[in-house]
């Protein structure tokens, strides 16, 4: 499994709207997909000011499998509905390892 890690800033008055925005549009776009998990949203009490967005792909070869003409799609999408700014700050990936106890 490998764990798509994206962190956003906006001004805190955007964050709900932000995080409505990306379920509408990100997560519709991307559930049909395969190798497409789950995604989560974080957000904290602390910060206002920041989203996490962590998807969770089967594999890397097919979450890099969508055609990048379609994610350019998509995010012209997002962009366009959301009338304010937001920067992505982070982006990171990451392979879940699972080790085995020995007996």
């Amino acid at each position: 499994m490998v764990i798509e890690w994206l962190q956003f800033q906006m001004a805190p008055e955007h964050r709900e709207r932000f995080i409505a925005a990306d379920t509408e549009i990100w997560t519709d776009a991307l559930t049909p997909y395969p190798g497409f998990v789950a995604k989560e949203v974080w957000i904290t009490p602390e910060d206002e000011t920041t989203v996490v967005v962590v998807v969770r792909w089967a594999s890397r070869e097919q979450w890099k499998a969508i055609p990048e003409a379609e994610v350019r799609r998509i995010e012209q999408q997002f962009q366009t509905a959301l009338d304010f700014e937001y920067t992505l700050v982070a982006s990171s990936e990451y392979q879940v390892r699972r080790f085995q106890r020995p007996n």
